[in-house]
C-alpha cells in the first residue's frame, strides 16, 4: 500500500457538499479514519486533530476525518466538538474498505464499521505512511505522521 497511488474517492461531508480526494491534488492529506462518532476514544482522537490543526497546515496537509457514521450524525458531532476540519460520511463503506480499514464485525453485533486509521498521501495522490489498528481503543501515531509530512515539505 505504502508507495501506491491512494484509492480515489467523493464523499459527502457533513453539510452533504461532496468531496472528493482528487480536490486535494496537489496538496498533502492526512486521512482519519474513526469507528464512530460520539464515542470516547473518536472524540479524544478527534479533539486532538482539532487542536493540532495549526501544525499540520504549518506541515502543507489537510485533514480528512472519514468514519461510516451518516453526514447527520456527523454534523452533530462536529458541532458538538466544534472540529475545524471535513469529516466525510463512507456510509457504504466502500472507502473504509478500499483502505484495508473496515471491521467486517466490529463487536456488539455491529458489521462494517471504520477501523481506526492514519494515512498520509502525497501532493501526488501516493500513499506515503498508512496505521491501520485492529484494536478500536488504541490511537494512531500523529507525530509520525507529522515525521512524515515534514519529510515530505523538503521535497
Amino acid at each position: 500500500m505504502i508507495g501506491e497511488k491512494a484509492p480515489l474517492f467523493t464523499l459527502r461531508k457533513q453539510d452533504k457538499e461532496k468531496v472528493a480526494l482528487d480536490d486535494f491534488h496537489g496538496q498533502n492529506v492526512v486521512l482519519v479514519f474513526f469507528p464512530l462518532a460520539f464515542s470516547s476514544v473518536c472524540t479524544a482522537e478527534l479533539c486532538q486533530m482539532r487542536d493540532e490543526l495549526a501544525q499540520y497546515k504549518d506541515l502543507e496537509a489537510a485533514v480528512l476525518g472519514i468514519s461510516v457514521d451518516s453526514l447527520y450524525a456527523l454534523r452533530a458531532f462536529r458541532d458538538a466538538q466544534q472540529y475545524n476540519f471535513p469529516l466525510l460520511s463512507d456510509f457504504n463503506k466502500e472507502t473504509s474498505r478500499s483502505y484495508g480499514a473496515l471491521h467486517e464485525d466490529f463487536g456488539l453485533e455491529m458489521k462494517g464499521v471504520s477501523k481506526r486509521s492514519v494515512f498520509v498521501v502525497d501532493k501526488d495522490g501516493v500513499i506515503r505512511h498508512a496505521e491501520i489498528l485492529d484494536n478500536p481503543g488504541e490511537m494512531p501515531n500523529f507525530d509520525k505522521v507529522k515525521e512524515i509530512l515534514a519529510q515530505l515539505g523538503h521535497k
